[in-house]
């Protein structure tokens, strides 16, 4: 076995590869950019090397700096996580070439699936079913119009290169194929740098269902059961689960097959994952699913299967990298209950699901699981630690394992409902939503249920006013409102006399809140002013609470309403933009501008494309006027800089 590994990777996967390493006894070393100097998974390992400024293109995707650091420290193999240059295979051979092992697939076999239509074409020859489509290397616009138009649409635009969603687009109508098409390939040479793709039919009810394999160097393949994936929404996965729910014995039997006669054409090594498209509106049927792509590394998504087979996939990384056969035969893989996995996100999931910023000012996760189940928590942040605008805005992966699927999710949605989190906006909410949703709890899913549901799943039902008075309460200094263990003293206890009453102030996104808090015969009351102009005295919800500067958040359940805590002395100008501004939601690059100064827009109307974490966002116009200013394509801006303004109308 190795004694040191270097990780080229940063957050929950690094840290998750270092608890695995430091329990077989390999010593590990982290690289980290500037940003993310004083991260967890620097503090987790044994040594760490700084490799360059926070843009990943000088550091995490700087292949040279990392071998370098590997060779500096030691180390005799690396391992890449996933994405970044999990990938590349001009890296793998930096690293073989400088005398390293990649603790990953050979270069030759990621060459085979890097590029989806090659990959595509490879498995055709190899007789692995393929989603019709266009995969060829012509891309001029009339051809790919063409072809979509034989193939009949909708259609889906692919990147050929990387994945997560990014550079795909679906197109209901040949009229909106051009521009679908030009944006699919400016996020594409963004994401991957090759702004290459695929065209394919678009199936109308689809399921994601994809089979872990593993290979080693002695020519044995095994596969580790499926995963569904289906539940996305822009493309990227949101909740994951294992097995597939409606799964037949037949169907399992030819899906697993057809993935282990994938990774065998090229001779796999490794973790790997072959991802199938289902046609799911007749049921699970052996002749309805499609090879898409092959993920040679490891997925986001790996412990559910890790939680159903009781297989540590990192250790068997490693020991598959430095020279073992497999660990198990097929015949000794067991699947054993059902596994959820949600990923919590630092997005606003009411506002399309843009990226997030902040700092988790608190952070709490359940750790006691309901009898009869288990969980755990992937995670690459604690307490205190900042979102960087430079990565991606995950915080955590919830998972849950349960001896059948209903026992499972129910685990799932009580996590969910006990998570805390303070300082950033996060998807926890939706998250809930969705893993209660009928549909989804019945199994009957596919990628289009998010959308067909977002509105639904992604409300933000007002504050009740107990809660608002709890607000309140915990902000008039009355009630022990330093924890969340028991911020309700000022309830209990008896006195003579009685205080003069609080006022005090809260903002509620654009709505100001005004109560009056004080205590009287030994209790604590809040006054808050109703509908009909009156004062009403309310019992306020107990709930659990965080302070944070300038701010309170207080919890019910899975929704997590934060208070700004006005200052009298700050007059300050509010950051948002009002009526005749618009203003960035998220730090990112202006990568078009659709409108000119002195333009007449409507509400609605897109006005230019920010691109941010790698994916491309419409800002449109939040209501008719004139435009008066507007950002230039190229300019870099900060979270609230202001991106258009508008003529004054009417002398208003």
């Amino acid at each position: 076995m190795f004694k040191k590994i270097l990780i080229a990777n940063r957050g929950e996967i690094a840290c998750r590869i270092i608890r695995t390493a430091r329990r077989m006894g390999v010593a590990t070393v982290a690289v980290y950019s500037d940003a993310d100097a004083g991260a967890m998974h620097v503090a987790m390992a044994d040594e760490a090397v700084r490799i360059g400024p926070p843009p990943v293109a000088e550091s995490y995707l700087d292949g040279e700096r990392i071998v370098a650091a590997a060779l500096m420290t030691g180390a005799e193999a690396i391992h890449p996580g996933y994405g970044f240059l999990s990938e590349n295979p001009d890296f793998v051979d930096r690293v073989v070439n400088a005398g390293l092992i990649f603790i990953g697939p050979s270069a030759t076999s990621i060459r085979a699936m890097g590029l989806k239509d090659a990959a595509k074409r490879l498995m055709e020859k190899a007789g692995v079913p393929v989603v019709p489509g266009y995969h060829g290397e012509a891309q001029d616009i009339v051809l790919l119009a063409s072809k979509a138009t034989e193939i009949g649409f909708p259609v889906l635009i692919k990147a050929r290169a990387g994945g997560g969603g990014r550079g795909m687009r679906r197109v209901e109508h040949a009229d909106d194929f051009a521009e679908a098409l030009s944006s699919a390939r400016r996020e594409a040479k963004a994401a991957f740098g090759d702004d290459r793709v695929l065209v394919e039919k678009y199936v109308e009810k689809p399921r994601h269902i994809e089979v872990q394999v593993f290979g080693d160097n002695y020519g044995n393949v095994v596969h580790l059961f499926e995963r569904d994936c289906s539940a996305q929404r822009r493309h990227q996965k949101v909740i994951e689960e294992a097995p597939a729910p409606g799964m037949t014995e037949e169907m399992r039997a030819a899906m697993t097959e057809a993935a282990v006669t994938a990774a065998k054409a090229i001779s796999y090594s490794g973790a790997g994952t072959i991802e199938f498209i289902v046609d799911a509106s007749q049921g699970l049927r052996p002749d309805r699913f499609w090879f898409m792509e092959m993920n040679t590394r490891l997925q986001v998504e790996h412990p559910v299967t890790e939680m159903i087979t009781g297989v540590d996939l990192v250790e068997w990384q490693l020991r598959v990298a430095c020279g073992e056969a497999l660990p198990m035969r097929q015949d000794e893989i067991m699947l054993d209950g059902h596994a959820f996995e949600a990923r919590l996100y630092a997005e606003d999931a009411a506002k399309g699901f843009l990226p997030a910023t902040g700092t988790l000012h608190h952070l709490w996760f359940p750790d006691e699981p309901a009898a009869g189940t288990s969980l755990r928590v992937e995670t690459g942040v604690r307490e205190g630690d900042a979102i960087s605008p430079f990565y991606d805005p995950m915080i955590a992966k919830l998972v849950v394992h349960g001896p059948d699927r209903e026992t499972a999710l129910d685990a799932l949605g009580d996590m969910l409902a006990e998570t805390e989190i303070a300082g950033s906006t996060v998807n926890t909410a939706f998250l809930a939503g969705l893993a209660a949703d009928p549909d989804f709890a019945s199994g009957d899913v596919d990628t289009g249920l998010i959308l067909a549901k977002q509105d639904a799943l992604t409300a933000i039902p007002e504050p009740s006013k107990e809660l608002l008075a709890a607000a309140a309460l915990a902000v008039s200094g009355l009630s022990d409102t330093g924890t969340p263990d028991d911020p309700w003293s000022a309830l209990a206890g008896y006195a003579h006399f009685h205080t003069t009453p609080k006022r005090i102030a809260l903002r509620y996104g654009e709505r100001e809140i005004k109560a009056r808090v004080g205590i009287e015969a030994g209790k604590a009351f809040v006054e808050l002013g109703g509908d009909d102009g009156r004062a009403h005295r309310l019992q306020p919800a107990m709930v659990n609470l965080a302070r944070w500067p300038g701010h309170i958040s207080v919890f019910d359940g899975a929704m997590s309403y934060s208070f700004t805590v006005p200052d009298p002395l700050d007059r300050a100008q509010e950051a948002g933009g009002g009526a005749d501004s618009l203003r960035a939601p998220m730090p990112g690059l202006v990568k078009l501008v659709r409108a000119a100064v002195g333009d007449t827009v409507a509400k609605g109307q897109p006005l230019l494309v920010l691109e941010a974490m790698k994916m491309e966002h419409a800002i449109a116009a939040p209501h008719d006027g004139v435009i008066a200013e507007i950002a230039t394509e190229g300019s870099q801006v900060t979270d609230g800089a202001v991106l258009v303004r508008f003529a004054e109308q009417g002398g208003e």
